[in-house]
């Protein structure tokens, strides 16, 4: 059994690699968080535009349904930014298919 001291470097090389990769993805976790932020809201006044819908209140109807666009767009630029962030990191390592 390895002594605790020729086990300690491992460790923190082992933690250490993981916490650069945490950081190094950071941009594409709060790209995915906010875009799931506004996919929630869309859907929440898709199903607000719903019930309008139900009970003949067409001006509420429309206005959630394009609230509802609105976010969807919104999310898309989100998801569009981390496509390009990708695109980046492919480009900065020569990638060829």
């Amino acid at each position: 059994m390895p002594n605790k001291k020729s086990v300690i470097p491992v460790i923190k090389k082992v933690v250490s690699a993981k916490v650069a990769e945490s950081t190094k993805n950071s941009k594409t976790i709060e790209n995915h968080k906010h875009a799931a932020a506004h996919h929630m809201a869309a859907a929440k006044h898709h199903l607000d535009a719903a019930k309008y819908y139900e009970v003949g209140n067409k001006e509420k109807a429309a206005r959630s349904t394009v609230l509802a666009y609105g976010h969807n767009a919104i999310a898309g630029e989100f998801v569009n930014d981390d496509a390009k962030h990708h695109a980046q990191v492919l480009k900065r390592t020569d990638y060829r298919f």
